[in-house]
């Protein structure tokens, strides 16, 4: 398998609005919580954008104006919520299952690598029938540190047998990007991801993907 120019034994994704498409599962959780605290529906536009920055990130969106205290006092809750429908309208995106099979045809490995928590990504991951097919998932809570830290991917490698200068990233945050840089693989922006409002091109990915069919067809069009 290759992509531009470089042999590659495995990918790596991130999960969140690179393989599914889980904003409509932690909108509705948001949805649920401002009911249960009296509050205005929520701005789901501005909700979405921001899943792949976490789930502080989505609680200021959701309850704009509140103190950073208050929203750590309400994460746990919301994550409850989430995690009691993980997978009711969470999807993958367009062409991600093609590419998946794609990749195993070729014998070659595909893993993720989150900062979503483990007590989340494993049910998600079950759910989509992913969880016996993929060579490695670490998740945020595996490591000490997080994404752009290098370390979650560098582990992933380990769980997977294969060496980063032989694998790809891909993701759609600047973080993503840079942990695949500093740990030597080649780097792919997920244009198709929450980008809220981000211009991937600004990453210095090696390459930006406009969607997963492209990213398929470029891996099919080098494939050795």
């Amino acid at each position: 398998m290759r992509l531009l120019g470089r042999d590659l034994d495995a990918v790596l994704f991130d999960l969140d609005g690179t393989l599914v498409d889980s904003a409509p599962d932690l909108v509705a959780a948001m949805q649920r919580l401002c009911r249960e605290l009296g509050q205005p529906e929520p701005d789901t536009a501005g909700v979405r954008a921001a899943v792949s920055k976490g789930g502080r990130a989505m609680l200021r969106r959701g309850l704009p104006g509140l103190d950073d205290a208050r929203y750590d006092a309400l994460l746990p809750r919301f994550l409850d919520l989430y995690a009691a429908d993980i997978a009711q309208l969470s999807r993958p995106f367009d062409g991600v299952d093609a590419l998946i099979r794609a990749i195993e045809a070729r014998g070659a490995r595909w893993g993720v690598v989150t900062n979503k928590p483990g007590w989340l990504a494993r049910p998600l991951l079950q759910q989509l029938g992913w969880s016996t097919r993929s060579a490695a998932l670490v998740s945020g809570d595996c490591l000490a540190v997080k994404k752009p830290d290098p370390a979650p991917i560098l582990r992933a490698c380990e769980l997977a047998g294969v060496a980063p200068q032989r694998c790809a990233y891909v993701g759609d945050d600047l973080r993503d990007i840079e942990a695949g840089r500093a740990a030597g693989m080649l780097t792919v922006a997920a244009a198709w991801g929450y980008l809220d409002g981000e211009d991937p091109q600004a990453w210095a990915a090696d390459w930006v993907a406009r969607s997963a069919q492209e990213l398929h067809a470029a891996l099919e069009l080098l494939a050795a």
